[in-house]
């Protein structure tokens, strides 16, 4: 009874964050985020302010409620793949994969929802620390697995590089949506455009982790 209790409390826990986050995600996108108040959201979600701060230490991840999700993403990718695997390798496949389903981690998030970010300095500036945190966690999991005698650098510089290449495809979906392109039309655009950049990206990693490491660029 105890366990099934906590079971039952930890999902009204979940139930009541994911109220709060889609009432702050519909205000926020019909009135603007700056000019949406906390007490505005409570008020819609029938709870008390201090139930929404409870649950949200910070007004942004009310909007950007998969953070976690988006941070880990690559890190976790990279340190689940299999024996001989290169980062590159998994996360090209996995970033094809998410296009495929059009995946709003990878930034499907649909045109409302990308306005909502652009027109908000406070949202831009949030998503940007989220691209750090998950490059940062990438550079971990890359170090964990690097060989002994690649560089002390080589986690980073891989992170950085491989960091920005998902940065850029996230930002190109994002744009693809706000030109208002439906998203089989921004999937067939972006897959080819994912090819291309991983494939400028091979010759560098290869050269920072050798071919056959497990950091390296050939699988």
């Amino acid at each position: 009874m105890g366990t099934e209790s906590m079971g039952l409390r930890e999902s009204k826990k979940q139930e009541t964050r994911q109220l709060i986050s889609d009432h702050a995600t519909r205000l926020f996108i019909e009135q603007g985020f700056e000019q949406t108040t906390i007490a505005e959201i409570a008020t819609a979600a029938r709870v008390a302010k201090k139930t929404v701060t409870n649950y949200f230490a910070r007004k942004e991840d009310m909007a950007l409620d998969h953070h976690e999700e988006f941070t880990a993403t690559l890190a976790r990718a990279v340190a689940g793949r299999a024996a001989g695997e290169s980062a590159l390798a998994v996360l090209r496949r996995e970033f094809a994969a998410a296009v495929e389903r059009c995946d709003p981690v990878a930034g499907f998030a649909g045109p409302e929802f990308a306005r909502m970010i652009a027109d908000s300095p406070t949202l831009t500036t949030r998503l940007r620390e989220l691209h750090d945190r998950r490059e940062e966690a990438l550079a971990e999991a890359l170090a964990a697995a690097a060989p002994g005698d690649s560089p002390a650098i080589a986690p980073r510089a891989a992170a950085a590089l491989l960091g920005a290449a998902h940065r850029l495809l996230f930002r190109r979906i994002q744009e693809l949506t706000l030109a208002g392109e439906p998203n089989e039309r921004i999937a067939a655009t972006v897959a080819p455009e994912a090819t291309y950049t991983f494939d400028l990206l091979e010759a560098g990693l290869e050269a920072g982790f050798g071919a056959d490491s497990e950091g390296g660029a050939d699988a």
